[in-house]
């Protein structure tokens, strides 16, 4: 038996991701701002063994369709996510926290010293999920006239991940003496100023934090698209994607892999983690049931309003809801490559609108997959065992009570197959992942220069 293991994460969508989850029993209906709802789902996710929970983010209201179909969305008050984690680090002690902010809104130094201290409070938990931010609708949050281009958004983000990791690399490991006898704090000769000049940048250094549990934040990049590919080749160590075919996901576990060797790079030092979104039943009848309930929620603005990432001008009026969309939009150059699966899946299976809506719904796009513990095992470790993942980022329907369902009933399937951990391996989130910790640049540095 192999020794690898799968890497699961908790993706967290408030309610649960499915659209209308704020309206099903088994959700916490105020779940974006009860950070008592947090705290039960960062436990569970514990007490299952998950390395991470991850939760998305964006700064500002996403806002989908009409007044009405606006006035029905679950998700438009929530908490800022490394604020979150620094409270549930509290009451946790091995599970780690990946937290989304934007390379194209948020200031490097200021985003360095935010993770590198949730490092440090969470004893080395913390994951940085990194993004250029999709959404067109937030500019204005920031004095901007209009939303930066793909092409400029990520070559933003690689100049602004490269000072990042300058900053967490200010101090090295050991520069920290705290010695009362000779009254020495520090070593000022392992102090190190960034002096960055970019493009993009000037930030002097350096961070006022000294260096973190992991040397860096796991770092972890959200996207499929060519750009973000290149993006997650050349800077992450996990990447999240969405695929509903084991032949689509095994291209791309190939690809990805596959440019890692041009920036030094092994493939074992890039974790591909694949959404899934599991409807758990006892019988396949009885999670058939709990799908169809739960599609039975969507409102039909609600629905459409799903297709806007799609359709974004179209209004909708006079579409048939039980009929094919009358035309299909040509995808928009450097956007998430998402869009174009999703809509050659609508062409390939023949979905009417409706169809195309609810499948949306569950979970945007991602894999979801309704029937049994054994029948959700049987797909998880297909992908496993056949290069399409190296685990996956479990999103719940319902929160809390899908994620206690994935936890008490497929956890003990995979770990019975040997698939997935009994204990926790590590102390820190890399340990866990089996991940390397990175050296400090410039003790490599002097290594080098004393060889």
């Amino acid at each position: 038996m192999s020794d690898r293991k799968l890497r699961l994460g908790a993706f967290i969508m408030a309610t649960g991701h499915h659209i209308a989850a704020w309206r099903h029993p088994g959700s916490q209906i105020d779940s974006g701002v009860n950070i008592d709802h947090y705290i039960e789902v960062a436990k569970t996710a514990e007490r299952g063994l998950f390395d991470q929970v991850f939760v998305a983010d964006s700064p500002g209201v996403a806002r989908r369709g009409q007044a009405e179909a606006f006035s029905r969305q679950g998700r438009v008050s929530y908490f800022e996510p490394v604020t979150l984690w620094s409270a549930l680090a509290a009451v946790t002690r091995h599970i780690g926290f990946v937290a989304t902010a934007s390379t194209t809104y948020e200031d490097p130094f200021l985003l360095a010293r935010k993770f590198a201290s949730l490092d440090h409070i969470s004893k080395g938990r913390a994951a940085w999920n990194v993004v250029t931010t999709g959404a067109e609708d937030v500019h204005g949050n920031f004095g901007l006239d209009k939303h930066p281009d793909p092409e400029l958004r990520y070559e933003r983000a690689h100049e602004f991940i490269d000072v990042v990791k300058g900053l967490w690399d200010s101090f090295e490991d050991d520069a920290f003496l705290r010695d009362p006898q000779s009254g020495v704090y520090f070593d000022p000769d392992k102090l190190h100023t960034l002096n960055h000049s970019g493009k993009h940048f000037k930030v002097s250094g350096p961070l006022n934090l000294e260096r973190s549990p992991q040397g860096y934040p796991v770092i972890v990049q959200a996207g499929s698209s060519e750009p973000g590919r290149e993006l997650a080749a050349a800077t992450a160590e996990a990447i999240f994607t969405a695929w509903t075919s084991l032949a689509e996901a095994q291209a791309f576990y190939r690809d990805v892999k596959g440019r890692l060797a041009k920036y030094g790079r092994r493939p074992d030092q890039l974790l591909v983690l694949p959404g899934i979104s599991p409807v758990i039943g006892r019988t396949q009848a009885e999670a058939e049931a709990k799908w169809a309930e739960l599609q039975r929620l969507i409102h039909p603005s609600v629905g459409l309003g799903t297709l806007r990432a799609l359709w974004k001008d179209e209004d909708f009026a006079g579409w048939d809801l039980d009929a094919p969309p009358p035309y299909f939009p040509e995808p928009d150059k450097g956007r998430n490559s998402r869009q174009h699966v999703v809509l050659q899946l609508a062409k390939r299976e023949g979905y009417t609108v409706r169809q195309l809506y609810e499948y949306l719904a569950g979970a945007r796009g991602h894999w979801v997959v309704v029937g049994t513990p054994e029948h959700i095992a049987d797909q998880m470790q297909a992908w496993f065992e056949n290069e399409a993942a190296d685990g996956f980022n479990v999103m719940p329907p319902v929160l809390p009570e899908s994620l206690n369902e994935f936890v008490d009933l497929v956890v003990p399937e995979l770990q019975r197959r040997g698939l997935f951990r009994t204990a926790y391996e590590g102390r820190t989130l890399r340990e866990n992942l089996g991940l390397e910790r990175p050296v400090n640049r410039y003790t490599l540095e002097r290594g080098a220069k004393a060889a």
